[in-house]
């Protein structure tokens, strides 16, 4: 059993490589990989063979891929294309044939074929407009339908939606369903969403509202209904905040959501019975937590601090599902995104 962390080092143009053992949690950096362009978003296939990283240097918008090594979690570059937008999010679809990426400040989303060598293919066989605050897009678990949240407020005034498509996993195609969204009564601002591992249920955390809402999926028609939302916030506290990245532990018992601001990650215990959620407290971390991932396990969660490039690790409570805090590593300037992979 290898696993390996990748982070994307924003402001050194970097993804910088982490061994994991599995058994404590422990990281051992194993080298970087240069890449221009202020690399953010991060992907990887289903199989664990290519990963894709996103660059958002104004004007050099673009993609790359690389070969990864299972054995040593090394990458090796493959290729890269321009981009007409900036990518905030990306994730390949079930089938690792196609890339899907969404475009803030564009107001779209696309989808790229993804060869047998690893290498995307450009012209995008999707490039769709959507609205501004497109800030993640994501296939469920049948890969037959895609969805992409929509904050509500920033400089362009998003759209506080969460856009439904059909999903062709031949042609990569995208179709808005109908309804073709679902929008939240408040201006709550769907940034990110995850799926229940076995549940018709979906979450996603709101960048504006600081909470995290729960969704019944109609999985048979794609939509989304939601049916509770609940604060990612202690009670009291008036300073300034947004949520970040949403995630569920693999045996769906625990959810977690960062919050940027109150610097703390919010933990969430998932009802058994119908998947909704109760707030089990709050786990202080690193300052601004953009990215954060959990481990294949569900055994630990890591979290990166945008503003002081650091990288905090945690334990999760089996028992309880609460954060324990382990060791603090520096991992560089503008740390954008964590990638968990078992190879």
């Amino acid at each position: 059993m290898a696993y390996y962390v990748y982070v994307s080092i924003q402001e050194e143009d970097r993804i910088a490589i982490f061994a994991m053992t599995p058994k404590t949690g422990k990281l051992k950096h194993q080298g970087d990989v240069e890449l221009k362009g202020r690399p953010a978003p991060l992907a990887m296939d289903p199989n664990g063979n290519y990963l894709f990283a996103g660059r958002r240097k104004a004007d050099e918008y673009g993609m790359s891929s690389f070969r990864v090594d299972r054995k040593s979690g090394g990458l090796t570059p493959i290729g890269e294309i321009p981009l007409k937008g900036d990518p905030v999010h990306m994730s390949t679809d079930k089938t690792g044939k196609f890339l899907l990426s969404a475009y803030y400040y564009q107001k779209a989303v696309a989808v790229h074929s993804i060869g047998d060598d690893g290498a995307i293919a450009d012209p995008p066989v999707v490039w769709r407009e959507t609205d501004f605050g497109a800030h993640y897009i994501q296939s469920d678990r049948a890969n037959r339908y895609a969805f992409v949240p929509h904050i509500a407020n920033g400089s362009l005034k998003g759209a506080n939606a969460i856009f439904q498509f059909r999903f062709d996993a031949v042609s990569g195609s995208l179709t808005p369903l109908s309804p073709s969204r679902t929008n939240p009564r408040e201006l709550e601002g769907p940034r990110h969403m995850c799926f229940h591992p076995s549940k018709d249920i979906v979450y996603s955390s709101n960048e504006q509202g600081n909470s995290v809402t729960v969704y019944a999926y109609d999985s048979d028609k794609g939509n989304l209904h939601p049916i509770q939302t609940v604060s990612t916030l202690p009670e009291g506290y008036n300073g300034k905040n947004s949520c970040s990245q949403i995630q569920i532990t693999p045996d769906g018992k625990y959810l977690y959501a960062p919050n940027r601001g109150h610097n703390s990650i919010a933990c969430f215990k998932v009802n058994p019975n119908n998947g909704q959620i109760a707030p089990i407290g709050h786990a202080p971390t690193e300052a601004i937590p953009r990215a954060f991932s959990i481990d294949p396990q569900g055994s630990f969660l890591y979290a990166a601090g945008l503003e002081t490039g650091k990288l905090a690790s945690y334990r999760i409570n089996q028992d309880n599902g609460e954060l324990e805090p382990m060791e603090v590593y520096d991992v560089g300037k503008g740390p954008m995104w964590v990638l968990i992979a078992d190879l």
